[in-house]
């Protein structure tokens, strides 16, 4: 079952979507938040057309879950998904200076502060088992609230992280936070992201705070798709293992 609300971000309503599984009402369940809300589940409002449908497979499994997907704003997503104003990887990457970003710690602020009490409140979860999962920046701010979080958003999954828009702050804070109570981490990367030019450079991030989190010691999976897009196409099909892995 998926059910909607407004919650207010940043001055006005963005549309909440909750995932209920069928379970017994009695059972507290754990709660995966995710970002993009309109692709997590069907096509119709998907941007892009292609969503996840994670529903499907979650009633398919038989997996007791709560999923709360929260929409974006197409304008907003780099401001928004970006805790720091895009730095000297992003300009390399991309030929030309990026003055975006800057909003994701008071995206996450609400997240932790006004969202995450009332889902609590409003349906059967288990407050002590809150996972984060994202795409492309979506991982980006995913790791970014496990960092400054990491009591809370205990297990967490990046699928073709962004981490490039924000790389010198992410590295600097992975190496820095107090992770210890931060539980697994899954992480995958395709080799074809960004087209010829971004795909090296692009699976050389995630690689690189791959090994960071490796080195500190939280049971981590970094997988490699071989020929694998940034699209949704490739991400639908990978989503099913992410969840395992956070589940497991």
């Amino acid at each position: 079952m998926i059910e909607s609300f407004p919650v207010s971000l940043f001055g006005e309503n963005r549309k909440i979507r909750v995932y209920m599984p069928s379970g017994s009402a009695e059972k507290r369940y754990p709660v995966l938040y995710m970002h993009d809300g309109q692709n997590v589940f069907g096509n119709e409002e998907a941007i892009g057309g292609v969503g996840l449908e994670l529903h499907e497979y979650l009633d398919k499994h038989e997996v007791g879950i709560i999923v709360v997907a929260i929409d974006q704003k197409s304008a907003e997503r780099i401001n928004e998904y970006c805790p720091w104003v895009n730095g000297e990887v992003t300009t390399k990457l991309l030929g030309k200076p990026s003055f975006e970003g800057g909003k994701g710690k008071d995206y996450v602020e609400v997240i932790v502060n006004k969202l995450k009490p009332l889902i609590d409140s409003k349906y059967s979860t288990n407050p002590h088992e809150t996972y984060m999962a994202g795409i492309s920046l979506g991982a980006l701010i995913t790791t970014y609230a496990a960092c400054t979080y990491p009591h809370i958003f205990k297990r967490i999954a990046g699928l073709s992280s962004g981490f490039y828009r924000n790389q010198e702050e992410i590295e600097h804070l992975l190496k820095t936070a107090d992770l210890s109570q931060l539980e697994k981490v899954y992480l995958d990367c395709g080799t074809k992201e960004g087209g010829e030019i971004l795909a090296g450079p692009f699976l050389e991030t995630n690689k690189a705070i791959f090994e960071i989190i490796r080195q500190k010691g939280i049971e981590a999976e970094l997988k490699v798709i071989e020929g694998a897009e940034h699209n949704y196409q490739n991400f639908k099909k990978r989503i099913p293992d992410s969840i395992s892995y956070l589940l497991a």
